[in-house]
């Protein structure tokens, strides 16, 4: 038994060994697939719920990229998709930070990435390619290997080191001037593409910045919005996209819930209105991939800085022909013997002069040679051009205008002719319901006296007829209203007098079909279902006299029908126009029932009938003109600008508008053909239009093709035209315009891209001001342009004559490039630093072929150069003889007298025409302040810099004779500015004309 049981109990063992390690490796087996399973099912759950929501982006971003109308019924239609992203196709999403929040988490915001912005080295190297800094760079070179031979390297170092260093001073302002620009487009850029969308969150329709939608936005659409993420449509009527700007294709698409509900991101509404559900945003969609890889390019040249570069490039080249003549002369002087040293023995003896004397004498001619260089390139000119732009647009931008193009701060100074809007611009856009007559007879305040029947009619179809919304406000006294003014206007005056429930009647009916408001036809239309009965209306609205055509009877305050025959017409046509003599806008509303089978047609397309209508009642509406407008209309017809009123408008209303704008005179009508229809001048043939055109002072019922072909008529006749325009469809006036200016509150962003300028707040004396920065624009230019070109003319002539007469100059390289570059700099900061005044609407609009410099601009330079060059070279020849002085404090009394003549002379430029130049003097302090900072560097680079600027110190006497000369530019420029010009340019007088000045299209 014991060997039976040691034998047992080993094979026991034994058999207890095989079981226990298979049930550990099964155990281990299930362990971990059970871990994994969880892992896995955890993994998919989280990605399915997507932190709570049922759809991940992927699916999202496929479903409307690749238009899977399959994998929309698969997912339950818009409504499933609108479920899963927790959303309530009525009311939107919760809207509160903590949502928002969330689904920013989930699917990201509504922003892209934008491609690198430019840094500051690339301005340096940028700044470095320009032909002038090649120039000075070859200057210094030259000046510092030939000052080392002649001086040594301790002593010779100097100019060529101070010129090196003034050429980074040059590179240095310009890159820090271009790069300023580039951030202040970069800012002008993000405050453009910040658009408002209206979006509907918590039962509630609000404007919200493009950039704060989320996934499960609600978002209402209307004609000239851009789709502003990617989505599905939810609910719309004769809903086109432009998707030229995703597709390249100009037809318009249709989107509808059955064949097409997909909505893409960058497209433009041109038809209908609509509800969508947001699906992607950001840099999922394909628009946000597109944006980031597109950069804003801030290197656009107006016509006027090509002229500028143009210039400035000629100024150097002269320069450069001055000097290799002067050179040429000087070593004919030196080779032929007529040059003498400081013993009065001539320089060069023929074969006696030694190589290393001949070869310092070379150097010096050449140094002279690149001195007169120096000072002949306008290297200010460029950077004055920089800094006027950047401070024109940036105090535009505070005048409610945002420069979207640059050119068109500089085209506006040449307007002669304005085409504006009426409503919004002329007008306050505050629409107000103050008359409604039923029929022939009006109805004040008591509606009672309206029969149930017709009231409940007229509820019906204002509430039914539109594409803004009422709504109780959060407080719940009062109403919200949403949608265009004249909208809200009908939808408030119905909402408070005629007690409408804005809410119930959309819950009674069913729309079958819509037709959206347009500009071309005036008109919307509805047909809807009662639920109560089943039967069908169709209800109109729209411009009187469209609605008033499409009627055969009308209705009276008892609520009888009856047939309207010529004489009704005509009583409700005289109603009409007294309405609009009133400045009213006269807004038509109608019915008709229709039965289900007259209203289906074979193509099975439910179609509104537009005639045999019922005219129930005319609403007139008050939009009172924006204070101030008369004003801004008089400065403009002032300044020789023409302004012309284009409007939809009914042509007794834009009469009385525009004689109370003053843009009418009394006396003016339509006899005149002063006041003219759109479809008036739309007949008239080629050659009539181009005969009176000009006449023209208000376009009423026009289309907007009626205010292209008028843009294109006054550009034919060789004005320069400016535009107004809000709508999509005014695109193609704004785009042809020479300077297209849309409304930044009621434009489309159709409009807005296709415009030059946005007026943000939609008005005209914005336009005017518009104008006003445009003529300031061009006149800083010009001041500057006169001021360099002063500096420049007389150090050139003077350099010029001492260097051929004398064999030196009396300003150095170094001293020339400080005037050139803190005068210059500090003096275009100054000059541009003007404000518009009203001086500059006394002139007449700045001619497109004006020569760059004018008459009046070479009759005051030329003065003041010739004084200044007199000056100069009366102190370099007698300098020392006159004040007892060596050669030493003689130099720098001639460099400070000629810095200080450049300070007194930039004050004279402040009028180009005007004796006064002290008016106006003391609000400008930035100009104050430059002044001031000029005289300290000045007073720093005569008094402490000696060593750099080569120059000796000063006493008060010295000083004080300085500014005496200096001073006489004063009464000098008041004298030469008593000279008359002649009004043609200077250069016509030469047969070569054309090929001197060749007129710039703007």
């Amino acid at each position: 038994m014991t060997e039976m049981a040691s034998t047992i109990v080993p094979a026991e063992l034994g058999c207890l060994d095989v079981p226990l390690s298979i049930h550990k490796r099964r155990w281990r087996s299930a362990f971990v697939t059970i871990y994994c399973s969880r892992a896995f099912q955890s993994f998919f759950q989280s990605v399915s719920d997507n932190n709570g929501f049922k759809l991940d982006q992927r699916t999202l971003t496929q479903l409307v990229k690749e238009k899977s109308l399959g994998k929309l019924q698969e997912l339950g239609g818009a409504e499933g998709v609108t479920s899963a992203l927790k959303t309530n196709a009525k009311l939107g999403v919760c809207g509160n930070a903590q949502d928002v929040a969330h689904r920013i988490e989930a699917f990201g915001s509504n922003t892209y990435k934008t491609a690198a912005a430019k840094k500051f080295f690339h301005f340096v190297w940028e700044a470095c390619q320009d032909l002038t800094i090649f120039i000075l760079i070859g200057c210094a070179v030259l000046s510092l290997a030939f000052g080392i031979i002649e001086h040594g390297l301790r002593e010779g170092w100097s100019d060529g080191g101070s010129i090196f260093l003034a050429v980074i001073l040059v590179i240095s302002v310009s890159a820090i001037s271009n790069y300023r620009q580039h951030i202040e487009f970069d800012k002008l850029s993000k405050v453009g593409s910040n658009l408002q969308i209206e979006a509907v969150r918590n039962g509630i329709r609000l404007q919200i910045s493009i950039f704060e939608i989320v996934v499960g936005d609600i978002i209402c659409l209307k004609i000239g919005d851009q789709v502003p993420a990617d989505g599905l449509l939810l609910e719309g009527y004769s809903l086109e996209v432009d998707e030229s700007s995703m597709t390249g294709e100009s037809d318009h698409v249709e989107i509808s819930q059955s064949h097409n509900p997909f909505l893409f991101s960058g497209t433009k509404v041109v038809d209908g209105y609509a509800q969508m559900l947001v699906t992607s945003v950001g840099m999922n969609t394909t628009w946000g991939e597109m944006m980031s890889q597109i950069s804003s390019d801030t290197s656009e040249q107006t016509p006027l800085q090509s002229r500028i570069h143009r210039l400035a490039s000629s100024i150097g080249i002269v320069g450069l022909l001055v000097a290799l003549l002067n050179l040429i002369v000087s070593k004919i002087y030196y080779f032929t013997g007529k040059t003498k040293d400081k013993h009065g023995k001539k320089e060069f003896n023929g074969s006696r002069t030694k190589v290393h004397h001949v070869i310092i004498a070379v150097v010096g001619m050449v140094g002279t040679a690149v001195t007169i260089v120096v000072a002949a390139i306008p290297e200010g000119l460029p950077v004055a051009m920089t800094i006027t732009f950047c401070y024109a647009m940036r105090r535009m931008m505070a005048d409610n205008a945002m420069v979207r193009k640059l050119s068109a701060c500089e085209i506006m100074g040449s307007a002669t002719t304005i085409c504006t809007d009426k409503t919004g611009t002329l007008t306050m856009n505050h629409m107000k319901v103050t008359k409604f007559w039923i029929g022939e007879n009006p109805v004040e305040e008591a509606y009672s006296s309206i029969s149930s029947g017709l009231l409940s009619l007229i509820r019906e179809g204002v509430a039914m007829n539109t594409t803004a919304s009422a709504s109780r406000h959060i407080s719940g006294t009062g109403f919200e209203f949403s949608g265009s003014p004249t909208e809200q206007a009908i939808l408030s005056w119905a909402s408070l007098e005629l007690h409408m429930d804005m809410d119930t009647l959309k819950n009674n009916c069913v729309i079958q079909g819509v037709e959206a408001f347009n500009s071309h036809k005036k008109r919307s239309g509805i047909v809807i279902k009662r639920k109560v009965d089943n039967t069908m209306h169709v209800h109109w609205k729209g411009a009187a006299e469209v609605i008033l055509a499409m009627c055969t009877s009308y209705h009276n305050a008892s609520g009888d029908i009856f047939d309207m025959d010529d004489v009704a017409k005509q009583e409700l046509e005289c109603i009409i126009q007294g309405m609009a003599a009133s400045s009213l806008r006269c807004i038509a509303i109608a019915h008709r029932e229709v039965s289900a089978e007259e209203q289906v047609v074979p193509e099975q397309k439910t179609l509104l009938k537009d005639n045999g209508l019922t005219l129930i009642g005319l609403v007139g509406l008050k939009d009172p003109c924006r204070p101030g407008v008369k004003k801004a209309v008089e400065n403009c017809h002032y300044a020789g600008v023409n302004i012309k009123m284009i409007t939809g408008d009914n042509i007794f209303t834009a009469q009385s508008i525009a004689t109370e704008c003053g843009i009418l005179k009394p006396g003016q009508d339509t006899i005149s053909e002063a006041v003219i229809e759109g479809v008036q001048f739309r007949n008239y043939t080629p050659e009539e239009r181009m005969e009176k055109v000009d006449n023209i002072r208000v376009m009423a019922r026009s289309s907007p093709l009626d205010k292209l072909l008028m843009v294109q008529c006054l550009k034919q006749k060789g004005h320069v035209v400016a535009v107004t325009g809000d709508g999509t469809n005014d695109a193609p006036a704004l785009k042809e315009a020479d300077v297209g200016l849309s409304m930044g509150l009621q434009g489309t962003e159709v409009a807005k891209e296709s415009s030059d300028i946005v007026i943000m707040d939609d008005n005209f004396a914005s336009v005017a001001t518009v104008l006003m920065w445009g003529r300031c624009v061009h006149n800083n230019i010009q001041k500057f342009i006169q001021f360099q070109l002063t500096v420049n003319v007389a150090a050139l002539v003077i350099n010029f004559v001492a260097a051929v007469s004398a064999g030196e100059v009396p300003l150095t390289a170094v001293q020339l490039l400080w005037v050139n570059l803190i005068m210059d700099t500090l003096g275009a900061l100054a000059l541009a630093t003007d404000k518009p005044t009203k001086e500059l609407m006394e002139n007449p609009p700045v001619s497109r072929t004006e020569p760059l410099i004018t008459n009046i601009m070479w009759r005051n330079l030329l003065p003041q150069a010739l004084y200044q060059i007199a000056v100069v070279l009366t102190l370099r020849f007698r300098g020392s003889t006159i004040f007892g002085v060596d050669d030493k404090v003689q130099d720098t009394l001639i460099f400070n007298t000629f810095v200080l003549c450049q300070v007194f002379n930039e004050f004279n430029v402040r009028k180009l025409e005007k004796k006064n130049v002290f008016k106006g003097l003391l609000t400008n302090k930035i100009f104050l302040g430059i002044i001031a900072l000029i005289i300290v560097l000045q007073l720093v680079m005569v008094e402490l810099l000696n060593k750099y600027a080569d120059t000796e110190r000063l006493n008060w006497g010295q000083w004080g004779v300085c500014l005496g000369i200096a001073a006489m530019s004063w009464p000098l420029g008041c004298v030469v500015k008593c000279l008359p010009v002649p009004q043609k340019p200077i250069f016509s007088y030469w047969e070569v004309k054309k090929y001197i000045r060749t007129p710039v299209k703007l």
